[in-house]
Parts: structure tokens; sequence; C-alpha cells
């Protein structure tokens, strides 16, 4: 009876612990998911960012022609 006890036990200890690791590895999936869309949004930050700077580049040329 006392080993039965002991193996009750330590089953459900070691069910915690699954839980913990399983919510451990839930949250960093979600952390790595998060990282990649941050990446996403900086490329695409960076892509308008050259854009406006294109277009006012081209501006000021287009600006610069007309005095001459």
């Amino acid at each position: 009876m006392k080993h039965l006890i002991i193996v009750f036990a330590l089953a459900a200890l070691a069910g915690c612990g699954v839980e913990t690791a399983t919510t451990a590895a839930t949250g960093a999936a979600i952390k790595a998911k998060e990282v990649e869309e941050g990446k996403k949004t900086m490329e695409q930050a960076q892509q308008k960012i050259d854009q406006a700077m294109q277009q006012a580049q081209s501006r000021a040329e287009k600006a610069g022609d007309a005095d001459k």
C-alpha cells in the first residue's frame, strides 16, 4: 500500500512538471512569434522610410532643375 501511494505521488508530481514544461514551451513559442512579427514590422517601416527619402530626393532634384 505504501508503494502505491508513493507511485501516485510521484505520478502527480511528474504531471505538474509536464504542465510547467508545456506552459514554458508555449510561452517561448508565443515570444518567438512576437519577435518575428516585430522584425516584419521593422522591415516594413524601413521600406516606407526608404521610399519617403527617395521621394524627397526626387523632389529636391526637380526643384534644383527648375531653378536652372
